[in-house]
Protein backbone atom coordinates (compact mmCIF):
# COMPACT_ATOMS: atom_id res chain seq x y z
CA UNK A 1 0.00 0.00 0.00
CA UNK A 2 1.18 3.49 -0.81
CA UNK A 3 2.06 5.78 2.09
CA UNK A 4 -0.86 7.59 3.70
CA UNK A 5 -1.73 10.92 2.11
CA UNK A 6 -4.24 13.68 2.78
CA UNK A 7 -6.42 13.80 -0.32
CA UNK A 8 -8.98 16.42 -1.32
CA UNK A 9 -11.88 15.31 -3.53
CA UNK A 10 -14.03 18.15 -4.84
CA UNK A 11 -17.49 17.00 -5.83
CA UNK A 12 -16.86 14.18 -3.38
CA UNK A 13 -20.52 13.72 -2.42
CA UNK A 14 -21.50 13.17 -6.04
CA UNK A 15 -21.95 9.94 -7.95
CA UNK A 16 -18.34 9.29 -8.99
CA UNK A 17 -16.81 11.38 -6.20
CA UNK A 18 -18.39 9.33 -3.42
CA UNK A 19 -17.05 6.08 -4.90
CA UNK A 20 -13.61 7.69 -5.20
CA UNK A 21 -13.73 8.82 -1.55
CA UNK A 22 -14.55 5.25 -0.52
CA UNK A 23 -11.66 3.85 -2.54
CA UNK A 24 -9.18 6.33 -1.07
CA UNK A 25 -10.42 5.75 2.48
CA UNK A 26 -10.10 1.98 2.00
CA UNK A 27 -6.49 2.49 0.91
CA UNK A 28 -5.78 4.18 4.26
CA UNK A 29 -5.64 7.81 3.15
CA UNK A 30 -7.08 10.80 4.96
CA UNK A 31 -9.90 12.09 2.76
CA UNK A 32 -11.32 15.62 2.69
CA UNK A 33 -14.58 15.59 0.73
CA UNK A 34 -15.68 19.02 -0.51
CA UNK A 35 -19.10 19.53 -2.11
CA UNK A 36 -21.76 22.26 -2.22
CA UNK A 37 -24.47 19.55 -2.53
CA UNK A 38 -25.92 21.05 -5.71
CA UNK A 39 -26.15 17.57 -7.24
CA UNK A 40 -24.29 15.53 -4.61
CA UNK A 41 -25.99 14.26 -1.44
CA UNK A 42 -24.98 13.44 2.12
CA UNK A 43 -26.57 10.03 1.60
CA UNK A 44 -23.85 9.17 -0.93
CA UNK A 45 -21.17 9.55 1.75
CA UNK A 46 -23.25 8.43 4.73
CA UNK A 47 -21.18 5.29 5.27
CA UNK A 48 -17.97 7.37 5.49
CA UNK A 49 -19.06 10.10 7.89
CA UNK A 50 -18.11 8.21 11.05
CA UNK A 51 -14.63 7.28 9.85
CA UNK A 52 -11.83 9.05 11.69
CA UNK A 53 -9.90 9.74 8.48
CA UNK A 54 -12.84 11.17 6.55
CA UNK A 55 -13.98 14.79 6.69
CA UNK A 56 -16.83 16.50 4.84
CA UNK A 57 -16.77 20.23 4.11
CA UNK A 58 -19.68 21.99 2.41
CA UNK A 59 -18.04 24.50 0.09
CA UNK A 60 -18.39 25.88 -3.45
CA UNK A 61 -15.20 25.60 -5.51
CA UNK A 62 -16.05 28.90 -7.18
CA UNK A 63 -14.71 30.36 -3.92
CA UNK A 64 -11.06 29.96 -2.80
CA UNK A 65 -10.29 27.13 -0.39
CA UNK A 66 -7.44 27.16 2.12
CA UNK A 67 -6.52 23.66 3.33
CA UNK A 68 -3.39 21.53 3.55
CA UNK A 69 -3.45 18.48 1.27
CA UNK A 70 -1.06 16.27 -0.71
CA UNK A 71 -3.32 15.49 -3.66
CA UNK A 72 -6.42 16.99 -5.25
CA UNK A 73 -9.02 15.25 -7.42
CA UNK A 74 -11.13 18.01 -9.01
CA UNK A 75 -14.50 16.43 -9.82
CA UNK A 76 -16.74 19.38 -8.90
CA UNK A 77 -19.24 20.15 -11.67
CA UNK A 78 -22.77 19.03 -12.54
CA UNK A 79 -22.30 16.41 -15.25
CA UNK A 80 -25.77 15.61 -16.60
CA UNK A 81 -27.50 17.81 -19.21
CA UNK A 82 -30.54 18.46 -16.99
CA UNK A 83 -28.37 19.71 -14.14
CA UNK A 84 -25.71 21.62 -16.07
CA UNK A 85 -28.26 23.32 -18.35
CA UNK A 86 -30.43 24.44 -15.41
CA UNK A 87 -27.92 27.19 -14.56
CA UNK A 88 -25.47 27.26 -17.48
CA UNK A 89 -23.60 30.35 -16.30
CA UNK A 90 -22.90 28.72 -12.95
CA UNK A 91 -21.83 25.53 -14.74
CA UNK A 92 -19.17 27.44 -16.67
CA UNK A 93 -18.10 29.23 -13.49
CA UNK A 94 -17.75 25.91 -11.67
CA UNK A 95 -15.54 24.48 -14.42
CA UNK A 96 -13.39 27.58 -14.93
CA UNK A 97 -13.30 29.34 -11.55
CA UNK A 98 -13.21 25.96 -9.82
CA UNK A 99 -10.17 24.92 -11.86
CA UNK A 100 -8.42 28.23 -11.14
CA UNK A 101 -9.09 27.95 -7.40
CA UNK A 102 -8.01 24.33 -7.15
CA UNK A 103 -4.91 24.92 -9.26
CA UNK A 104 -4.08 27.89 -7.05
CA UNK A 105 -4.46 25.70 -3.98
CA UNK A 106 -2.29 22.96 -5.52
CA UNK A 107 0.37 25.53 -6.37
CA UNK A 108 0.41 26.92 -2.81
CA UNK A 109 0.67 23.55 -1.06
CA UNK A 110 2.69 21.80 -3.80
CA UNK A 111 0.05 19.11 -4.32
CA UNK A 112 -0.53 16.86 -7.30
CA UNK A 113 -3.84 17.67 -8.94
CA UNK A 114 -6.09 15.67 -11.28
CA UNK A 115 -8.82 17.19 -13.42
CA UNK A 116 -11.90 15.09 -14.16
CA UNK A 117 -12.49 16.18 -17.74
CA UNK A 118 -14.99 14.59 -20.07
CA UNK A 119 -15.54 12.94 -23.43
CA UNK A 120 -17.77 15.94 -24.15
CA UNK A 121 -14.60 17.84 -25.11
CA UNK A 122 -14.81 15.84 -28.35
CA UNK A 123 -18.33 17.16 -29.06
CA UNK A 124 -20.15 15.35 -31.87
CA UNK A 125 -16.99 13.63 -33.06
CA UNK A 126 -15.88 13.29 -36.67
CA UNK A 127 -13.20 10.78 -35.57
CA UNK A 128 -14.23 7.35 -34.27
CA UNK A 129 -13.19 5.97 -31.87
CA UNK A 130 -11.98 9.12 -30.14
CA UNK A 131 -8.23 9.40 -29.52
CA UNK A 132 -6.69 11.97 -27.18
CA UNK A 133 -5.01 13.78 -30.08
CA UNK A 134 -8.42 14.62 -31.62
CA UNK A 135 -9.33 18.27 -31.02
CA UNK A 136 -13.07 17.72 -31.17
CA UNK A 137 -16.14 19.07 -32.93
CA UNK A 138 -17.86 21.26 -30.34
CA UNK A 139 -20.56 23.89 -30.84
CA UNK A 140 -19.27 26.81 -28.70
CA UNK A 141 -22.67 28.57 -28.47
CA UNK A 142 -25.14 25.70 -28.11
CA UNK A 143 -27.13 24.60 -25.05
CA UNK A 144 -24.47 22.02 -24.11
CA UNK A 145 -21.52 24.39 -24.51
CA UNK A 146 -21.58 25.59 -20.90
CA UNK A 147 -20.33 22.13 -19.94
CA UNK A 148 -18.33 21.21 -23.05
CA UNK A 149 -16.44 24.49 -23.31
CA UNK A 150 -16.13 24.86 -19.54
CA UNK A 151 -14.31 21.53 -19.38
CA UNK A 152 -12.17 22.41 -22.41
CA UNK A 153 -11.16 25.68 -20.73
CA UNK A 154 -10.35 23.80 -17.53
CA UNK A 155 -7.99 21.54 -19.51
CA UNK A 156 -6.35 24.65 -20.96
CA UNK A 157 -5.80 26.04 -17.47
CA UNK A 158 -4.28 22.79 -16.24
CA UNK A 159 -1.74 22.67 -19.03
CA UNK A 160 -0.96 26.38 -18.75
CA UNK A 161 -0.25 25.92 -15.03
CA UNK A 162 1.96 23.00 -16.01
CA UNK A 163 3.88 25.06 -18.59
CA UNK A 164 4.07 28.23 -16.51
CA UNK A 165 4.71 26.79 -13.04
CA UNK A 166 5.95 23.24 -13.70
CA UNK A 167 3.08 21.79 -11.66
CA UNK A 168 2.32 18.05 -11.52
CA UNK A 169 -1.09 17.94 -13.24
CA UNK A 170 -3.17 15.05 -14.57
CA UNK A 171 -6.16 15.19 -16.92
CA UNK A 172 -8.60 12.29 -17.34
CA UNK A 173 -11.28 12.39 -20.03
CA UNK A 174 -14.18 10.43 -18.59
CA UNK A 175 -16.63 8.67 -20.91
CA UNK A 176 -20.18 7.61 -19.98
CA UNK A 177 -20.05 6.14 -16.48
CA UNK A 178 -22.86 4.43 -14.60
CA UNK A 179 -23.51 2.56 -11.36
CA UNK A 180 -25.06 2.89 -7.91
CA UNK A 181 -25.63 6.43 -6.59
CA UNK A 182 -26.52 7.91 -9.96
CA UNK A 183 -29.18 10.56 -9.43
CA UNK A 184 -32.59 9.15 -10.46
CA UNK A 185 -33.58 12.41 -12.17
CA UNK A 186 -30.30 13.35 -13.82
CA UNK A 187 -31.56 12.73 -17.37
CA UNK A 188 -28.71 10.36 -18.23
CA UNK A 189 -29.60 7.47 -20.45
CA UNK A 190 -28.81 4.62 -18.00
CA UNK A 191 -30.63 6.10 -15.00
CA UNK A 192 -33.54 7.28 -17.18
CA UNK A 193 -34.09 3.87 -18.71
CA UNK A 194 -33.75 1.97 -15.43
CA UNK A 195 -36.20 4.22 -13.56
CA UNK A 196 -38.69 4.09 -16.43
CA UNK A 197 -38.37 0.30 -16.70
CA UNK A 198 -38.81 -0.29 -12.96
CA UNK A 199 -41.95 1.86 -13.03
CA UNK A 200 -43.18 0.12 -16.23
CA UNK A 201 -43.35 3.52 -17.92
CA UNK A 202 -42.58 4.10 -21.59
CA UNK A 203 -38.83 4.21 -22.22
CA UNK A 204 -38.02 7.39 -24.11
CA UNK A 205 -35.36 6.96 -26.77
CA UNK A 206 -34.29 10.17 -28.47
CA UNK A 207 -33.88 9.99 -32.23
CA UNK A 208 -33.93 6.61 -33.92
CA UNK A 209 -31.90 4.99 -31.14
CA UNK A 210 -29.01 4.14 -33.46
CA UNK A 211 -26.65 6.63 -31.83
CA UNK A 212 -23.97 4.78 -29.90
CA UNK A 213 -22.52 5.10 -26.42
CA UNK A 214 -19.87 3.27 -24.38
CA UNK A 215 -20.72 2.55 -20.76
CA UNK A 216 -18.08 2.21 -18.02
CA UNK A 217 -18.99 0.87 -14.59
CA UNK A 218 -18.05 3.29 -11.81
CA UNK A 219 -15.62 0.95 -10.00
CA UNK A 220 -13.58 0.57 -13.18
CA UNK A 221 -13.55 4.33 -13.72
CA UNK A 222 -12.41 5.06 -10.15
CA UNK A 223 -9.58 2.54 -10.54
CA UNK A 224 -8.42 4.42 -13.64
CA UNK A 225 -8.47 7.77 -11.82
CA UNK A 226 -6.38 6.40 -8.94
CA UNK A 227 -3.90 4.79 -11.32
CA UNK A 228 -3.51 8.07 -13.21
CA UNK A 229 -2.92 10.04 -10.01
CA UNK A 230 -0.24 7.55 -8.96
CA UNK A 231 1.81 7.96 -12.15
CA UNK A 232 5.11 9.91 -12.21
CA UNK A 233 4.91 13.69 -12.58
CA UNK A 234 5.86 13.58 -16.25
CA UNK A 235 2.61 11.74 -17.04
CA UNK A 236 0.00 14.46 -17.53
CA UNK A 237 -2.54 13.06 -19.98
CA UNK A 238 -5.07 13.76 -21.21
CA UNK A 239 -5.98 10.07 -20.99
CA UNK A 240 -9.31 8.58 -22.02
CA UNK A 241 -11.03 6.52 -19.33
CA UNK A 242 -14.05 4.58 -20.49
CA UNK A 243 -15.25 1.23 -21.74
CA UNK A 244 -14.59 0.69 -25.46
CA UNK A 245 -17.59 -1.63 -25.76
CA UNK A 246 -20.05 0.21 -28.01
CA UNK A 247 -23.83 -0.15 -27.90
CA UNK A 248 -26.71 1.64 -29.56
CA UNK A 249 -29.09 3.46 -27.27
CA UNK A 250 -31.86 1.15 -28.42
CA UNK A 251 -29.78 -1.91 -27.49
CA UNK A 252 -29.28 -0.43 -24.03
CA UNK A 253 -33.02 0.13 -23.62
CA UNK A 254 -33.85 -3.44 -24.64
CA UNK A 255 -31.18 -4.87 -22.33
CA UNK A 256 -32.61 -2.96 -19.37
CA UNK A 257 -36.15 -4.11 -20.21
CA UNK A 258 -34.90 -7.72 -20.30
CA UNK A 259 -32.97 -7.44 -17.00
CA UNK A 260 -35.86 -5.79 -15.12
CA UNK A 261 -38.62 -7.93 -16.62
CA UNK A 262 -40.42 -4.67 -17.38
CA UNK A 263 -43.54 -4.25 -19.47
CA UNK A 264 -42.27 -0.89 -20.72
CA UNK A 265 -42.53 0.03 -24.40
CA UNK A 266 -39.81 1.92 -26.29
CA UNK A 267 -41.07 5.23 -27.67
CA UNK A 268 -39.11 7.72 -29.74
CA UNK A 269 -38.72 11.46 -29.15
CA UNK A 270 -36.87 14.16 -31.16
CA UNK A 271 -33.08 14.15 -30.77
CA UNK A 272 -31.78 17.00 -28.55
CA UNK A 273 -29.60 19.74 -30.06
CA UNK A 274 -25.90 18.79 -30.48
CA UNK A 275 -26.44 15.25 -29.15
CA UNK A 276 -23.42 13.21 -30.32
CA UNK A 277 -24.13 10.41 -32.81
CA UNK A 278 -21.18 8.23 -31.78
CA UNK A 279 -19.12 7.96 -28.62
CA UNK A 280 -16.42 5.37 -27.96
CA UNK A 281 -13.00 5.87 -26.39
CA UNK A 282 -9.70 4.68 -27.72
CA UNK A 283 -8.07 3.52 -24.46
CA UNK A 284 -4.68 2.53 -25.90
CA UNK A 285 -2.91 5.14 -23.74
CA UNK A 286 -4.68 4.02 -20.57
CA UNK A 287 -3.66 0.44 -21.31
CA UNK A 288 -0.05 1.33 -22.12
CA UNK A 289 0.60 3.96 -19.42
CA UNK A 290 -1.70 2.87 -16.58
CA UNK A 291 -2.06 -0.83 -17.27
CA UNK A 292 -5.80 -0.13 -17.11
CA UNK A 293 -8.79 -1.58 -18.89
CA UNK A 294 -12.40 -2.07 -17.72
CA UNK A 295 -13.19 -5.45 -16.17
CA UNK A 296 -16.97 -5.21 -15.60
CA UNK A 297 -19.22 -5.92 -18.58
CA UNK A 298 -22.39 -3.97 -19.31
CA UNK A 299 -24.91 -6.61 -18.18
CA UNK A 300 -23.06 -7.28 -14.90
CA UNK A 301 -22.82 -3.56 -14.16
CA UNK A 302 -26.46 -2.97 -15.05
CA UNK A 303 -27.58 -5.69 -12.62
CA UNK A 304 -25.76 -3.89 -9.76
CA UNK A 305 -27.21 -0.55 -10.84
CA UNK A 306 -30.75 -1.91 -11.16
CA UNK A 307 -30.49 -3.39 -7.66
CA UNK A 308 -29.54 0.07 -6.34
CA UNK A 309 -32.47 1.79 -8.05
CA UNK A 310 -34.92 -0.86 -6.89
CA UNK A 311 -33.93 -0.13 -3.29
CA UNK A 312 -33.96 3.64 -3.86
CA UNK A 313 -37.38 3.73 -5.53
CA UNK A 314 -38.81 1.34 -2.95
CA UNK A 315 -37.61 3.59 -0.15
CA UNK A 316 -39.09 6.67 -1.86
CA UNK A 317 -42.42 4.86 -2.23
CA UNK A 318 -42.47 3.94 1.49
CA UNK A 319 -41.58 7.50 2.51
CA UNK A 320 -44.32 8.90 0.28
Amino acid sequence: MLSERRVLVTGGAGFIGSHLCERLQQEGHEVLCVDNLYTGTRQNIHALLDHRQFEFLRHDVCLPLYVEVDEIYNLACPASPIHYQFDPVQTTKTSVHGAINMLGLAKRVKAKILQASTSEVYGDPAVHPQVEEYWGNVNPIGPRSCYDEGKRCAETLFFDYRRQHGMPVKVARIFNTYGPRMHPNDGRVVSNFIVQALRNHDITVYGDGCQTRSFCYVDDLVDGLVRLMNTPDEVTGPINLGNPGEFTVRELAQTIIDLTGSSSRIVHMPLPVDDPKQRRPDISKADEILGWAPTIGLRAGLVKTIDYFELLLGKQLVEA
